[in-house]
């Protein structure tokens, strides 16, 4: 497998898609279904909401050439094949020969999720290679009519739901359709006589039709699940956007099209570093590097990043939605199977510290972990413990009790002021700490608050201030924070209006020399940024991004000096123009005292 070309292909997809979104966020209004009011969208949000947990299953055609197309192995995600080898439509088409799911058992599917601690499934009724998994009258390219199989995959499923008490939501590719004439398709035709055509005509004819019969043929449906709007103008999306009505209580996500945001935002193999605050949000995950599935895609996530990625959401206020991708056979692989029982013994103790939980007071983290809130309780997920146990800094809400939630034993617990006058709950290690996560409950006389000066980064024992890319509190769209070869960095800053901010504390008045530790690929340069506290004109910088050769070509530029006064304040970098269509890659800002 070349994974050089998957992540060139990964981040050309992503590029367009962030692109996409970007232009639908200048034009959102306001969330949720158009003239809802607010008790009525959070009644029908209710459930949702307090899931936090739900299986993605993405099934087509395309599990039968697995990621492997004339003896070559094809870079990039399993579903997307026909479109990265460029396979004729109708060559295509004939893998629905080949599909014969007869190991399929949608009520072991769903018992798997339950298990897991999943409450809602999400499944691919029709992906973008146009193939439908039920008896569409719309078209034959679906598994009733040209399949072996010759059954709906999606009433089966539906079935066992509402057996085990699972919501159901159903995905549905309504721009993208590579079979179709007039369908979408990222980066253009590769077969025009069977491709070309009206995407308007395609729209009415195929889209619509299905969307009816996925929204009403199959019981009581959660949730809708668009995805990549290339092309969807407001023309286009109102013909589809009515058809929500057949399900008056279904949760759509932002991924419609022409600035309709839906109920839900919708990021994909990351979480953003703060969430969305107000908006409720998803992110949809794989266990391996594909949703749909491939034979020889064996670069599986560990039980512990699965489990702790789903408390990650938590804290942040977000759902978490993972995916599997079954063989053509209707299996799903073993080790998505392994990894979901394991996760589910986890969420088994733990869960009441995940479902129905709010996001974590915490901006920034004393210990290594998360947490969740539920009402006066605040949930300490400890991803490791020193053996001196943990700190907890900043919390101001009295505290009545501390104890662990796996078998309720009482912890050990000190209390006492730091120098700065902020709190700092002490918590002894436990006897036998969970080696993914330990959850500590603070019971508080009052909703969990939070000393705004725990937040702050204060000068070292030189006086300087490393504003570090982790610690960062990223604004608005367009630029999250990304792991790579030599820590942290903000990346994926594609969006003017995204802003980072740093609370600091100072304990004396000083001028600093400001510098930023950053890359920039030499065809993206160009940005003009600012730093300055908050909205203050007075206390202000302005500099231009020069590029370092590639975006792993860091180097350090000054932006000059600015005087700070003392105390507690909140520290901005933001792009004022952005010619090149991006920012840089940030790793730190740093403020050094001018002697």
């Amino acid at each position: 497998m070349n994974r050089a070309s998957v992540v060139t292909m990964a981040l050309s997809v992503l590029a367009l898609l962030s692109a996409t979104a970007a232009a639908q966020e200048r034009q959102r209004p306001a969330q949720g279904m158009p003239g809802e009011a607010k008790e009525s969208r959070d009644a029908r949000m209710k459930w949702w909401r307090e899931a936090r947990f739900g299986m993605f299953i993405h099934w087509g055609i395309y599990s039968v050439p697995a990621g492997t197309y004339k003896g070559e192995q094809i870079p990039g995600i399993g579903e997307w094949i026909q479109q990265r080898a460029k396979i004729p439509v109708a060559e295509y088409a004939g893998y629905a020969k080949q599909f014969n799911p007869t190991k399929y058992d949608p009520d072991a599917w769903v018992r798997l999720a339950k298990d897991a601690g999943m409450k809602y499934i999400v499944i691919t009724s029709k992906h973008h290679d146009g193939f439908a998994l039920f008896d569409s009258k719309a078209t034959d390219f679906d598994v009733v009519d040209a399949t072996p199989y010759k059954q709906d995959l999606l009433k089966p499923l539906a079935e066992a739901c509402r057996k085990h008490g699972l919501k159901l939501g159903f995905y549905y590719s309504q721009a993208q359709d590579w079979h179709h004439k007039g369908g979408s398709a990222i980066g253009g035709h590769w077969d025009p006589a069977a491709q070309d055509g009206s995407m308007d005509e395609y729209i009415r004819n195929i889209a619509v039709p299905q969307v009816k019969e996925i929204l009403g043929n199959y019981g009581d449906i959660a949730v809708l699940w668009w995805d990549t709007p290339h092309e969807m103008n407001k023309e286009r999306a109102d013909l589809l956007l009515p058809l929500v009505k057949l399900q008056p209580h279904i949760i759509t996500n932002n991924r419609l099209g022409a600035g309709y945001p839906g109920d839900t935002e919708t990021p994909e193999q990351y979480i953003p570093a703060t969430g969305y605050p107000g908006r409720d949000w998803e992110t949809c995950m794989t266990m391996n590097d594909t949703w749909g599935f491939k034979s020889y895609d064996q670069n599986w996530k560990p039980t512990e990043k699965l489990v702790r990625q789903l408390v990650e959401a938590a804290s942040k206020g977000g759902n978490y939605l993972l995916n599997v991708g079954p063989t053509s056979e209707g299996e799903i692989p073993q080790p998505s199977i392994e990894r979901l029982r394991a996760v589910g013994e986890w969420v088994k103790v733990y869960g009441d510290a995940v479902y129905g939980t709010s996001a974590s007071p915490f901006k920034k983290y004393s210990f290594d972990g998360r947490a969740t809130v539920r009402g006066n309780q605040l949930f300490l997920h400890v991803f490791n413990w020193p053996e001196d146990g943990i700190k907890v800094s900043g919390l101001t809400t009295k505290v009545e009790k501390v104890h662990l939630l796996r078998g309720g034993a009482t912890a050990e617990w000190a209390s006492e002021n730091d120098e700065r006058g902020v709190n700092v709950l002490k918590i002894a290690k436990p006897a036998s700490p969970d080696p993914i996560a330990t959850v500590v409950v603070v019971e508080c006389a009052g909703p969990p608050e939070v000393d705004p000066r725990s937040f702050a980064t204060s000068p070292g024992a030189d006086g300087t201030l490393h504003l570090r890319a982790g610690e960062a509190q990223i604004n608005g769209r367009g630029a999250r924070l990304e792991s790579a070869v030599g820590g942290e960095n903000i990346g994926r800053w594609t969006d003017a209006r995204a802003f980072l901010t740093w609370d600091i504390l100072l304990p004396a008045a000083s001028q600093y020399e400001v510098e930023l530790d950053y890359s920039c690929q030499d065809a993206r340069a160009g940005a003009e940024v600012e730093m300055s506290i908050g909205d203050q004109s007075s206390a202000k910088l302005t500099g231009t991004i020069s590029g370092t050769g590639g975006w792993g070509d860091y180097k350090t530029m000054s932006l000059g000096t600015i005087d700070l006064p003392k105390g507690t304040h909140s520290l901005r970098l933001r792009p004022t123009t952005m010619p090149s269509g991006g920012v840089m890659n940030l790793r730190e800002a740093r403020l050094t005292p001018k002697k």
